[in-house]
């Protein structure tokens, strides 16, 4: 499945990174069906990794209750101006996907 790149903003003010992410995935969760009947197989993200400058700043494990395209918004302390912001997630299908923005 070839997907879009995230679209990600992290802004710093009093010490504080905001980083907000919008994730390009179609969340399957293995409970519809197509037309014809059949259950349309699970494919979701599983595993989100956020990393400023190769240090973990978030890390979380999703299911298939998580909607399509998710967004993700959280906060951290640390980071500074120019720094790099990598999120990174893996999907039930071994799938994956990484990308990064500089602090603003």
């Amino acid at each position: 499945m070839a997907t879009r790149p995230m679209r990600i903003r992290a802004v710093q003010k009093d010490d504080v990174t905001e980083v907000k992410a919008l994730m390009s995935h179609i969340m399957e969760t293995g409970q519809r069906k197509d037309n014809e009947g059949n259950i349309v197989p699970a494919h979701f993200i599983d595993l989100v990794e956020a990393k400023c400058n190769d240090k973990t700043v978030l890390s979380a494990q999703w299911g298939p209750a998580v909607s399509r395209d998710p967004f993700l918004s959280f906060k951290f302390k640390g980071g500074n101006k120019g720094d790099k912001v990598t999120i990174s997630w893996k999907d039930n299908k071994g799938e994956s996907r990484s990308d990064t923005t500089e602090i603003r």
